[in-house]
């Protein structure tokens, strides 16, 4: 433990290296600061002309930039990584239960477990949905899920990414830019790979195609277009597992089934791994003013036709305002205690949890349920006394619409940034694959970093950076 009472991830509670981070400090110790200087320059570089970029919303330098990249990983053991997998398996089973039993008998409502306000009124439940059996009964094809660390074998799941989650991408890149870098380190590290993750992708994807598909089923990954801040990624995946990347024009809807656009004629799709939020994926079922969907294309999945990954409707399992309710869902559907915990939560809805927060604004994160991003947020201690009253008056003026939370002294993790090598917050993102034919993660996730000192902001989206995350095999 840090002397500010902070975990760090290598050095540990009494200072001294801890087991999973031996070759790392090594490494530190031996290596040339000079090299390091020359390595990080090579890695902005490659980073550049890979193209991997993300939009920062808000900044006036520019729509996009380069996300940074740290050269120092992040390393769990084994016996760490055994633990979160169960965990997470553990939750997406719970959610992909709770999703189906929302849009069909709704027993957990019934039992009393969750209001029934929380899911019918919740803006991203979507009635059309009532009664549709999801091949394999799987919502949740694929889940990023966030993960911080507050001490040695203390995780705790700050929020469940279930609609269209991003960062999967920079995780594959990482690693393969450090094993371009570093050879040695990882010829001296038994490192678990990462990069079968296209190819579990595609396996789960195919799995659920329609039961009326061909032997070889056609995924498309559906994008938004270029100008999304996850455009980059959405090309790499289609790159990856060998399929089309199309936009919504680029599909149309025929005798009940979806077609692609080809030079060679019409082609059949069977699975659609779509990036693009419900409200636009079909103008004549949900927002007709987004042109980016394809028209009828509700219709030809709710009679089978085609799947989804995700399924439409999955955000109201997201939804931070369902969040409090995770460790009861997993009761109620698994009968089983979590493994991971969610972090103790106020629901600003309820009159004495909200009078609770508007007491300890200074104290608190207080997040908006249904944002993302890192925006939407009020870091208390970190606010000024002008921001903090602006988010009294929203909690007032619309106490459902917000949560609240401790403020966690995330883990650090050895970080390069000017003053040299300082430890630095960090998270972890690790991304669940769901099929007919069961789960996957693969041992990693994309571990993000506040490169600001003391900042607890670690989103892409707000300028942080990110790591490579190494799980060490047995």
């Amino acid at each position: 433990m840090g002397a500010d009472g902070i975990f760090d991830e290598m050095y540990g509670p009494t200072g001294s290296v801890r087991d999973p981070y031996l070759g790392v400090s090594r490494w530190l110790a031996e290596t040339p600061e000079q090299i390091f200087a020359s390595k990080r320059a090579q890695a902005d570089l490659l980073f550049q002309r890979i193209g991997i970029t993300f939009a920062v919303y808000g900044n006036a330098a520019g729509a996009e930039r380069l996300i940074p990249f740290d050269i120092v990983p992040r390393v769990l053991s084994a016996g760490e990584w055994a633990r979160l997998e169960r965990g997470l398996f553990q939750r997406v089973r719970a959610l992909n239960l709770f999703l189906h039993d929302i849009y069909h008998g709704q027993d957990i409502v019934r039992a009393g477990v969750i209001p029934s306000a929380q899911v019918v009124r919740n803006a991203l439940y979507r009635p059309e949905m009532k009664d549709l059996d999801v091949p394999g009964g799987v919502y949740v094809h694929i889940a990023g899920i966030d993960i911080v660390r507050v001490s040695e074998g203390e995780f705790f799941v700050l929020e469940d990414n279930l609609r269209t989650p991003s960062g999967v991408s920079y995780m594959l890149e990482n690693r393969s830019v450090m094993m371009r870098l570093f050879p040695d380190l990882f010829h001296h590290n038994r490192v678990a790979p990462v990069a079968h993750y296209p190819a579990e992708l595609l396996r789960r994807l195919r799995s659920v195609a329609p039961a009326r598909s061909e032997a070889n089923p056609t995924v498309a990954v559906m994008t938004p277009g270029p100008y999304n801040s996850a455009y980059f990624e959405h090309a790499f995946l289609a790159e990856e597992m060998g399929v089309e990347l199309v936009e919504g024009q680029d599909l149309f809807v025929r005798d009940d089934a979806v077609w692609m656009r080809t030079t060679e004629g019409p082609r059949k799709v069977d699975v659609i791994y779509r990036r693009i939020d419900d409200d636009c994926l079909d103008p004549l079922a949900f927002n007709p003013d987004c042109m980016l969907g394809v028209p009828g294309l509700l219709s030809v999945y709710r009679n089978g036709g085609v799947s989804l990954a995700n399924a439409i409707g999955t955000g109201v399992a997201d939804d931070k305002s369902t969040y409090p309710y995770l460790p009861d869902i997993v009761r109620f559907y698994l009968g089983e205690e979590p493994i991971l915990h969610n972090v103790p939560t106020y629901r600003c809805g309820l009159a004495e949890d909200r009078a609770f927060v508007l007491e300890r604004l200074h104290e608190l994160v207080v997040k908006e349920t249904q944002g993302s991003g890192g925006y939407g947020m009020l870091v208390g201690p970190k606010a000024t006394k002008e921001e903090r009253e602006k988010f009294r008056e929203l909690i007032i003026a619309d106490p459902d619409g917000y949560i609240a939370q401790p403020t966690l002294a995330l883990s650090t993790c050895p970080t390069f940034v000017e003053e040299g090598v300082a430890p630095r917050h960090i998270d972890l993102r690790p991304f669940v694959l769901t099929g007919r034919d069961g789960m996957a993660v693969v041992p990693g996730g994309l571990t993000r970093v506040a490169l600001t000192r003391g900042s607890l902001v670690v989103n892409s989206s707000q300028g942080g950076g990110t790591k490579d995350t190494w799980v060490l095999e047995a």
